[in-house]
């Protein structure tokens, strides 16, 4: 049944999660530590850093400021054993070689475009193909290929730091002048906070995510994962990945209203290479406000996942172009289905579908999104 407006329904606890993060809360606590080091630099000579967050229990974030990304996230395991939980790679070189958005900040618009084409207040804007036959994760030089601007926040209780970067009118065919900025916050209550801000001189489609892929485990795969998604809709996609424009109940292959493990159905969904790769409208009570979206546990090390957004959609990607090709930290192959991705987001191609929430940012208006990523053991 098709659908004229974002699933917004009566939100509902998911079961093992905690209460409402409060890293927004104004709580004064340990400032914890940052650490800047140099992490090399771009073929044409731009200076990259990385940024090292520690709270007081220890836990530890890595942004560079090559695409503001996150490439190291350690947690403790049901031992207190600290452990890397997303993939990525141990120097610059291997980064600007390629690879598939290892926690990056994407946009200008995360997710598809499809056929890299929008219309916006009459005029006709064309993208880039980088995802044949679709615009994708904002185009051949997105944001997560530039080396943003960095510094130490010092209005923060807890360790954070500020990634700013400027996109110049026309860059990759969007228009407008973007100014960003995104902060990331590691509290003394094992959450990392990932705060965004977006303004345009210049009407233009905004959807900013993180692409990081979690292995809680830390190694291995991912399919028996147990997973949980706050939402009771979905929207299909046809063979390209774009969104159909229905907006669709959940049915028991694409649902995680229960705890389900990630391989328990996977199978059953066709195509190539097959697996999750879709967005879920969240059940939000209010919309717009910070809300629980997901939760993940990994049974041998304990460790849990869960993830508060601001935003509407989450995509759930499965690792299922993963294929051992790509060698990452220590030498470790990343295979299939080694690792899932959970981006908060706005719906994909929404600049397409009137029905989607809305991802134009317009001249004096401000784009905001706040996600969370809360650690924990069972």
């Amino acid at each position: 049944m098709k659908k004229t407006m974002a699933c917004v329904a009566a939100g509902f606890l998911l079961a093992g999660a905690a209460t409402e993060p409060s890293a927004i809360a104004a709580k004064k606590r340990n400032k914890g530590s940052v650490k800047k080091e140099a992490f090399g630099k771009t073929k044409d000579g731009k200076a990259v850093e990385a940024y090292t967050l520690v709270n007081k229990n220890g836990l530890k974030a890595r942004i560079i400021t090559y695409g503001a990304m996150l490439t190291e996230m350690h947690v403790p395991d049901k031992d207190g054993l600290l452990g890397d939980v997303v993939l990525g790679h141990d120097n610059l070189e291997n980064y600007l070689d390629g690879h598939p958005y290892f926690g990056v900040t994407t946009g200008r618009v995360a997710n598809r475009i499809a056929k890299g084409k929008f219309i916006l207040d009459g005029k006709e804007y064309t993208l880039a193909l980088n995802n044949d036959p679709n615009h994708l994760h904002g185009g051949t030089e997105g944001i997560d290929k530039k080396v943003w601007s960095a510094r130490v926040s010092r209005s923060k209780a807890n360790p954070a730091v500020a990634f700013s970067y400027t996109s110049p009118d026309g860059e990759e065919g969007y228009p407008g002048r973007l100014k960003m900025k995104v902060t990331y916050t590691l509290t003394d209550d094992d959450e990392l906070q990932i705060e965004y801000l977006a303004t345009t001189d210049k009407a233009t489609p905004v959807n900013l995510t993180n692409h990081a892929y979690w292995n809680l485990a830390g190694k291995g795969t991912i399919l028996d994962h147990v997973l949980q998604i706050n939402a009771d809709h979905y929207t299909p996609v046809d063979a390209t990945g774009i969104p159909t424009g229905e907006i669709l109940k959940v049915d028991d292959v694409m649902s995680f209203i229960k705890p389900t493990a990630i391989g328990a159905r996977i199978d059953k969904i066709t195509g190539e290479p097959g697996g999750y790769d879709h967005n879920y409208c969240l059940n939000k009570k209010e919309s717009g406000k910070l809300s629980l979206a997901a939760r993940v546990e990994e049974s041998t090390s304990g460790r849990v996942l869960e993830i508060f957004t601001t935003e509407p959609g989450i995509q759930l990607y499965t690792g299922n172009f993963l294929d051992g090709t790509e060698v990452g930290k220590g030498g470790q192959k990343y295979e299939f289905r080694n690792a899932l991705c959970l981006e908060a987001q706005h719906f994909p191609d929404s600049i397409n579908h009137s029905q989607f929430p809305n991802t134009v940012l317009r001249k004096n208006q401000k784009y905001t999104q706040t996600t969370i990523h809360k650690f924990s053991v069972r």
